[in-house]
Parts: structure tokens; C-alpha cells; sequence
């Protein structure tokens, strides 16, 4: 996985972890994965790690999910940055492929079954993952944190807010300084 010239593929095993993983859920489009879903790489200036597409629109889709028709075809693009990253790239795909799947909401059993397929990759294993969390701290305006109730300051390495002090350990009252 180096090339962009060339378009991803969907890594050996990985089809048949989401089968075993669906098994007894309703995923309606799951015999249709490997006839209907088409890889690609996303744009460059891409924010987003992934996104599933359907050629049809949304109603169209709910009424082929009720009749039990094949979906049409699927889309699935993924960053480029990917590529740096093979855990984060199985990942993402693992949680797109639920989507083609016919999971498209993002709820507590589609993130139960992405970790299952494809677990996300730590922080501290990831370079990607902390070159995006770096890209979202510089964005953010709060640089520092003062604590409402001692004054003391720290820098911001977190993307949410601390919940007590450092130093005094009470909890956090947001001061915030630009």
C-alpha cells in the first residue's frame, strides 16, 4: 500500500470478519459488499479519514433495504493518508464497509463492530493520529487553561476540556485565556 496511482484494495479477511461479525444483525446489504462496493482514494485536501456513497439517494436506498434488493453501487473513498498507516487504514475501512453494509448510523453497536473487525490503533502507535490531533489543537483557540480556582496555567495538549486542575485537583471551572 504506497501507490496512489493505484486504487485501494479491501485486505485479505477482512469481508469475512465483517460476515462473522454481522452475523445475526440486520445488515441487509451484506451478500452485495463484494459486487457493489468500489474503492477510491479521496482528494488530498481531504479532512475526512473515509466516506461511503450510494448512487442512489437516501429513499431510494431505504425502500431497497425493506425489499431486500441490492443496494446499487457503493462508493467507499479513503484518505490518502491512510496509506502511512495500515491499522488506521483497516480501521477506517472496516467502518465504512459497515455502512455499504447497510449500517448507517453511528451508533454503540456500529463502533462495538468496527474495534471487533478492526481495532483503531493507539495514540502513542500512530504518527497519523497525532498529526491529526496536533492539526485540530493548532485550530483551536483556547492555548491555555487557568484554573478558576487557584490560578494556576497550563498548556493545552488535550482536544477536551480537563476536568479538574493539576495542581489543586478541584474541579475544572473554565477560564480560558486566547
Amino acid at each position: 500500500m504506497t501507490d496512489l496511482s493505484k486504487q485501494p484494495e479491501i485486505p485479505e479477511g477482512i469481508i469475512n470478519s465483517l460476515e462473522i461479525s454481522l452475523k445475526g444483525i440486520k445488515a441487509p446489504f451484506i451478500k452485495h459488499i463484494k459486487s457493489q462496493v468500489r474503492l477510491k482514494w479521496t482528494d488530498k485536501e481531504e479532512t475526512r479519514l473515509g466516506y461511503t456513497r450510494f448512487e442512489y439517494d437516501h429513499n431510494e436506498i431505504f425502500r431497497r433495504k425493506r425489499l431486500s434488493m441490492p443496494p446499487g453501487p457503493i462508493t467507499i473513498a479513503l484518505n490518502p493518508i491512510l496509506l502511512r498507516d495500515d491499522l488506521l487504514f483497516r480501521h477506517t475501512l472496516a467502518h465504512e464497509l459497515l455502512h455499504a453494509a447497510g449500517l448507517t448510523d453511528h451508533s454503540g453497536t456500529h463502533a462495538e463492530l468496527v474495534n471487533q473487525i478492526a481495532p483503531a490503533p493507539k495514540l502513542k502507535d500512530s504518527a497519523v493520529l497525532r498529526e491529526l490531533r496536533q492539526q485540530v489543537l493548532d485550530r483551536l483557540p483556547e492555548r491555555q487553561w487557568i484554573c478558576g480556582e487557584c490560578g494556576h496555567t497550563w498548556d493545552r495538549r488535550r482536544i477536551s476540556v480537563p476536568k479538574r486542575c493539576p495542581k489543586c485537583a478541584r474541579s475544572f471551572k473554565t477560564k480560558k485565556i486566547y
